[in-house]
């Protein structure tokens, strides 16, 4: 509401080589000129990227640095993979530049969540991994979420990140699987995690890990309802999930 609308297409741009300054640009094609003139909204992600970085750096401009980012990461959800420090370390970039794009991309993802439904059901597996898949597909390393849900299934709070790195009982501490289960009164868990090989097949320590924390749960009364892994998605060519309770590879009752 309030945006400008225009029937005008933004232009991609084909910088000459040589042409370094961002002054060198034609002023309509200049991206804070072609933000006023199309919106927001009307204009490329390279455009609005541009926007937030500000400037270049010798050698390169900023619309320049701009595509050179989008290039490397292949999209903006890649980009919002990447680290501050991974970003700082970019020719043209820098610790200011890398913390204003990875803050901007953090605030889209959460107006994201603000616009979701209020209420989420997790009523499968797919579900489940409707809710990660997106994250999961882009990451390197393996992360391990869970789920927090009512006695109805329904979904309490954001997905809660474990850890991070290669799943191992020693980091995956019951404490830290229930704490925010036990802070919400949920009745139930979902455990997520993500395999970025691509092949779904949980390893022996995924199931001794599950195994585990069944029985946490029967302890504090929650009840570990699946433990799903996704694969990383584009990379693998292969089956997008595998939930252990539909494969019978562990008993959850």
């Amino acid at each position: 509401m309030g945006r400008k609308k225009s029937s005008e297409k933004s232009v991609s741009y084909k910088i000459t080589p040589g042409v370094w300054r961002i002054r060198d640009i034609p002023e309509r094609m200049r991206p804070r000129e072609e933000l006023d003139r199309l919106g927001a909204e009307h204009v490329s992600d390279d455009v609005l990227l541009a926007i937030l970085l500000r400037s270049g750096t010798s050698g390169v401009n900023v619309v320049e640095l701009a595509r050179a980012l989008l290039k490397r990461y292949g999209s903006l959800t890649g980009l919002a993979a990447a680290s501050v420090d991974e970003l700082a370390g970019m020719k043209g970039m820098g610790k200011v530049k890398a913390q204003v794009v990875i803050s901007a991309l953090e605030l889209a993802c959460r107006l994201s969540n603000e616009a979701a439904p209020k209420k989420f059901k997790v009523k499968s597996p797919e579900d489940a991994v409707l809710l990660l898949k997106d994250r999961a597909r882009v990451l390197d390393n393996e992360i391990f979420w869970v789920l927090n849900l009512d006695v109805k299934n329904y979904l309490k709070g954001r997905p809660i990140e474990v850890t991070r790195g290669l799943l191992d009982a020693s980091l995956v501490h019951p404490r830290e699987v229930f704490r925010e289960a036990i802070r919400s009164s949920a009745a139930g868990v979902v455990l997520v995690h993500n395999h970025p090989s691509g092949d779904v097949t949980p390893s022996r320590e995924d199931i001794t890990i599950t195994r585990q924390l069944i029985q946490s749960g029967k302890v504090v009364d929650i009840k570990v309802l699946d433990h799903i892994v996704i694969s990383g998605g584009s990379r693998s060519g292969g089956r997008e999930f595998m939930s252990m309770r539909e494969s019978a590879l562990v008993s959850f009752d």
